[in-house]
């Protein structure tokens, strides 16, 4: 951004929601729905319980606590920490980082340094009419952390704009309706979860849902309970889920995907089985969302207005836009079309191995393992390296009835020999995140244990 452009938007404000009336409905929480004028009068009573601090690790499950924290956070000029997870020993590490911050949670947690507050029951008296705040521009509303699921988590802070107009944009482009009903399987706390099930219906005249149904008889349940047009905000994990459970879902307007690959055939049953188009979103923690498509119109992805890529070549390429401050490196290899405001992945760089001189990438590995019949889950990964010791891949499968001959046979049939899995262990799950991610310390102390017996 240049200094004329960033001198401007450090003097602009942006409304903390946008909603037609104060009496639209922004959230339904335990049956009943919240109206934007009741939302404002609880944000302002909770902004006016907080301590003077800089920071706040916002770890409220209910999505409507949550926003209520996140909003009051802002109101006081605080900045929301969003962690990975909750993990004791995460929110310490991340503590040690932020010594000045505070928490607030809906689940009774203590923790031995961190001064941990409960989020408090807050007045459901008639208030009078509200008006919407303004949050500066260039406030860091959060700072964000990237899963960890190649390494240590990162934080990537975020500003107010950056966070509104992304949930202008995504709306944008999907065709969201003011309206629309938000049900949500991703925590808010995860990058994807805040922007699509918090912030578009924030700032797109839409409800959310403030539960996060994670079973799919749960899911059907919050679905059920708002009324059309809805939008699913979920994960290839729980699409898979639900279609293995032949589940019935009510009438859907739309189907978002992201936080980890989608194959047409998923989407394919998906878009059979509950009638309605299914779209991933690409993005990062650093960049936010970049792109969208309709995953049976091939593999193209497009990007939202305004933002731009530059690439070198297929190995670096960076993601700009008016409300990224600075061009952002991505961590995929990309076929750009500049004509066409388009891309194809062609893999993660982490993910590319070498083994004998031959390179693979461990993306297409997994697609390929997953195509097997009967395989419900599964991933390749490499082991730490280890001295002495060629490189080589393992292989975590789910696949209840097969049997590690079987599944090796098949993986013959269309990959090479040199990358074949050495060991492939068989289990009953794998340890996914709610965004169904595997973190790569979770698997290297699953590995470990394996290899103990």
């Amino acid at each position: 951004m240049d200094s004329l452009a960033e001198a401007m938007t450090k003097t602009l404000s942006l409304p903390l929601l946008t909603r037609t009336g104060n009496n639209q409905a922004i959230a339904l929480r335990n049956g009943e729905m919240v109206s934007a004028n009741q939302f404002l009068h609880e944000v302002r009573q909770l902004a006016g319980q907080l301590p003077d601090r800089p920071f706040v690790f916002n770890l409220c499950t209910d999505r409507y606590r949550f926003l209520t924290t996140f909003c009051a956070a802002m109101l006081r000029g605080q900045t929301n920490l969003l962690p990975p997870n909750h993990a004791e020993k995460a929110l310490l590490q991340m503590h040690a980082i932020y010594p000045d911050a505070y928490a607030i949670s809906d689940r009774g947690m203590t923790l031995p340094t961190l001064e941990i507050r409960p989020h408090p029951e807050l007045s459901s008296d008639k208030a009078g009419p509200q008006a919407i705040p303004e949050i500066a521009a260039h406030h860091i509303a959060a700072i964000v952390f990237t899963s960890g699921s190649t390494g240590e988590p990162q934080p990537h802070a975020k500003t107010w704009h950056s966070l509104v107009q992304v949930a202008r944009l995504q709306a944008e482009r999907l065709a969201i309706r003011p309206g629309s009903q938000f049900v949500s399987t991703i925590p808010p706390q995860h990058m994807y979860g805040l922007e699509s099930s918090l912030m578009m219906p924030l700032h797109n005249g839409g409800t959310l849902h403030a539960g996060q149904p994670l079973f799919p008889a749960d899911i059907s349940t919050a679905l059920a309970e708002v009324p059309a047009p809805r939008v699913l905000v979920t994960t290839p994990l729980h699409l898979r889920i639900c279609l293995e459970e032949a589940i019935t879902l009510p009438p859907l307007t739309l189907i978002l995907s992201a936080a980890a690959p989608l194959s047409q055939e998923l989407a394919q049953r998906a878009e059979n089985a509950f009638g309605a188009p299914v779209c991933e979103i690409y993005g990062c923690t650093e960049a936010g969302a970049v792109a969208t498509r309709r995953t049976l119109e091939g593999d193209e992805w497009h990007l939202l207005a305004g933002i731009r890529l530059h690439s070198d070549n297929e190995e670096n390429t960076w993601v700009d836009a008016e409300h990224l401050p600075e061009p952002i490196h991505l961590q995929d290899m990309i076929s750009y079309s500049p004509q066409r405001g388009s891309f194809r992945l062609l893999g993660r760089k982490a993910d590319m191995v070498n083994i004998a001189g031959k390179r693979a990438s461990l993306a297409a590995l997994n697609r390929q393992l997953g195509l097997i019949p009967g395989v419900s889950d599964g991933i390749f990964f490499v082991p730490d390296d280890q001295p002495g010791v060629a490189t080589r891949l393992v292989a975590l499968v789910v696949a209840p009835g097969l049997t590690e001959s079987t599944i090796l046979s098949e993986l013959r049939k269309v990959i090479d020999p040199a990358f074949l899995p050495r060991p492939l262990y068989l289990l009953d799950n794998l340890p996914r995140t709610a965004t169904g991610k595997l973190p790569r310390d979770t698997l290297i102390r699953l590995l470990e244990e394996l290899q103990r017996g």
